[in-house]
């Protein structure tokens, strides 16, 4: 069996603002047919830590490799193809523009987008018992308005509001 000249790490950033880490110190990363890291995990804080548990698992130190290797082992964890190509992807769905354009959070809500945390509530309060279904209203309209509610309350916080 071969050594690499230098065991690699490949770590890559993933959508929850975690780090993902794959690691191969007994024979370099192959793009055909994929190669398997010798180990690999996710989860860690930061990029650092990332880097860290890597060397940990390889018991070595270990050098920075393209985070594509990270991000196509992660793929092949979730059943996907490593290598997406542009010819392989679905095309995506074109709205036509006579097509009723999907009501944002805020208008269902009936706010403002700089609205505060309490004013959003306040409306949220308001219009769920518009549309209660004790009250008249209908259950797939107050499902509409919890998940403007939850989409809603997660943006103000992206931006700072508690």
């Amino acid at each position: 069996m071969a050594q690499l000249v230098a065991p690699g790490c490949s770590i890559q950033k993933t959508p929850r603002h975690r780090f993902f880490w794959a690691a191969w110190w007994t024979e370099a990363p192959c793009h055909v047919p994929f190669r398997k890291p010798d180990a690999s995990g996710g989860g860690a804080p930061s990029f650092d830590d990332a880097r860290r548990a890597a060397e940990q698992a390889a018991g070595r130190p270990l050098v920075l490799l393209d985070p594509l290797w990270a991000r196509a082992w992660n793929r092949i964890l979730r059943g996907e193809d490593p290598w997406p190509t542009l010819a392989s992807r679905e095309p995506r769905e074109v709205r036509r523009s006579s097509e009723p354009v999907p009501p944002s959070v805020w208008s269902i809500l009936g706010v403002e987008r700089g609205v505060s945390p309490e004013e959003l509530k306040a409306a949220y309060r308001r219009r769920v018992l518009e549309a209660h279904p004790d009250q008249g209203g209908q259950a797939e309209e107050l499902r509409m308005i919890l998940g403007a509610y939850k989409e809603a309350s997660r943006r103000l916080r992206r931006r700072g509001h508690s």
